[in-house]
Parts: C-alpha cells; structure tokens; sequence
C-alpha cells in the first residue's frame, strides 16, 4: 500500500480530538506526487493545536482531500485567517 500523507494527518488529528485548527500561509510550497513529479503550490495549510503550535507533519496542500479523508466538507472544517 503506498503511503497516504493524508491518512497520516488522520491518525495525528485522532489523538487531538477537536482541539486544533487550519490556517492557510500564503507562501510557495512544493510537493511530490506518486509518480515522483514536484508540484508547486502558491500556498499551503498547517494544523495547530490550541495553545497555536504546529502539529508535526499537518502541513499540506489540498484542503478538499483532508475534508474528504476526515469525511466531512470543506466547509466544515476549523479554518481560520
């Protein structure tokens, strides 16, 4: 089975219970995909946990994935400016 970053941010968030957010940094971000290829991103999103520290390996770039992993809408989720 080929590693799911998303999935690994389910685990984490699991052990946090509701107590975290998203904010979204609006800075170049890059990524690799499956097939190896680097995809630029103008921003990303990190998850911190109430007393505002990142949560280790929550940062990631596609909102509507975590929402879907998560089994919610985007909407739904703890974002805040």
């Amino acid at each position: 089975m080929a590693f799911n970053h998303y999935a690994k941010i389910k685990r984490i968030l699991a052990d946090h219970s509701d107590h975290w957010y998203i904010r979204r940094i609006d800075e170049p971000t890059s990524a690799k995909n499956f097939r190896g290829e680097t995809i630029q991103y103008d921003h990303y999103y990190r998850i911190y946990n109430m007393s505002d520290t990142p949560i280790k390996y929550c940062k990631f770039q596609k909102i509507e994935k975590l929402a879907h992993i998560l089994g919610k809408q985007p909407e739904e989720l703890p974002i805040v400016e």
